[in-house]
């Protein structure tokens, strides 16, 4: 079997789709003790480590063929604001050499790396892929929206994948319809705990109100900065971040989506301990 590692492992989401695929992760790190401690509990055979990665001793990582990836993205992401100019996002940003170390060390044959979009235009992307690429690796950058492929969550992410092979490796799914998220959302109003509409900050009063307009009495609120108003529950939800932002509208109430709601819309099985 093919045996491979998971960086910034977080819950399991890559290690669960890797699992699934016929991988056999023998190693999982995260800095988070929260994330490492359900990763174990859902994974119990594989080795943990919860560490920052940017002081790894990569020797005490056993030999695999394949690396699996997920350095930060919060201080790529447009989303962050005036946040990516901080020492806070410096860090977070600099989290991708950790592969480069990694790869370095072991001169594992395949990596897959992922990332949002503006992780093409960090001020270090050349350098940091020129130094995947004197390691030997050839690299493709595939643009994946996790909604084009049986997942109920509009999720853009780019996936790199690094091979020590002559020519590139790319990505060729074949995409399919798109699941809503009236798939997974709970509309049952007894079964929750809700709050009034009236009682949220402005911006939410705002973007509820805009999507009333929209949607209906029923719709999903997203409390983006670029929100503005509601979302269909007929489409796929938006990005599940570590921070909620999702909400269930519903007339004049309103209450945040539930660890299970978030967990089906990134394809998480019922099985899962932790959903």
């Amino acid at each position: 079997m093919i045996k491979g590692i998971d960086l910034f492992a977080g819950a399991g989401g890559t290690t669960e789709g890797a699992t699934e695929a016929g991988v056999d992760i023998i190693w999982a790190a995260n800095h988070n003790p929260l994330a490492v401690e359900f990763h174990e509990k859902n994974h119990p055979n594989t080795i943990h480590s919860c560490q920052d990665l940017h002081q790894a001793d990569w020797s005490e990582v056993p030999k695999h063929d394949i690396l699996f990836a997920s350095p930060c993205c919060q201080g790529h992401s447009r989303a962050a604001g005036r946040a990516k100019r901080t020492k806070k996002a410096d860090k977070s940003r600099s989290t991708a050499w950790a592969i480069v170390s990694c790869l370095e060390a072991h001169e594992t044959q395949i990596a897959v790396i992922e990332n949002v979009y503006d992780f093409l235009k960090w001020n270090l992307f050349e350098p940091w892929k020129m130094a995947m690429e004197r390691l030997g690796y050839s690299m493709s950058i595939n643009k994946v929206n996790a909604a084009d492929h049986g997942v109920p969550q509009n999720r853009e992410r780019i996936f790199i994948i690094a091979s020590r092979s002559a020519n590139p490796l790319t990505i060729k799914l074949k995409k399919q319809q798109h699941i809503s998220a009236r798939s997974f959302i709970d509309l049952n109003f007894d079964d929750h705990e809700w709050d009034l509409v009236e009682n949220r900050v402005t911006a939410t009063q705002n973007r509820v109100r805009n999507g009333r307009t929209l949607f209906g009495e029923t719709f999903l609120d997203a409390a983006y900065g670029s929100e503005l108003g509601g979302r269909s529950l007929d489409k796929p939800i938006g990005a599940i971040t570590t921070i909620n932002k999702h909400s269930l509208v519903h007339g004049r109430y309103i209450r945040p989506i539930t660890i299970s709601e978030a967990a089906k819309a990134q394809s998480f099985p019922n099985t899962y301990i932790g959903v």
